[in-house]
């Protein structure tokens, strides 16, 4: 599977899971506008993690045995 899906789909699930567990659990009046912001918040989060590891992953030379 091609990277960009693998870390998007990691993305979409990220999304999905941290909204409703901010929606569900939540009793204030502007749940739906926190869990929104939280769970953007943390893809975006996860995403520059994401592209650091695989950036960090292309320029290690100790990984090429050949």
């Amino acid at each position: 599977m091609n990277a960009r899906i693998k870390y998007l789909l990691i993305g979409i699930i990220t999304f999905i899971i941290i909204f409703l567990m901010n929606y569900i659990g939540n009793d204030s009046p502007d749940k739906l506008s926190r869990a929104l912001l939280t769970a953007t918040c943390s893809v975006i989060g996860l995403g520059i993690g994401l592209w650091i590891y695989s950036k960090r992953d292309q320029n290690d030379d100790r990984n090429h045995f050949d």
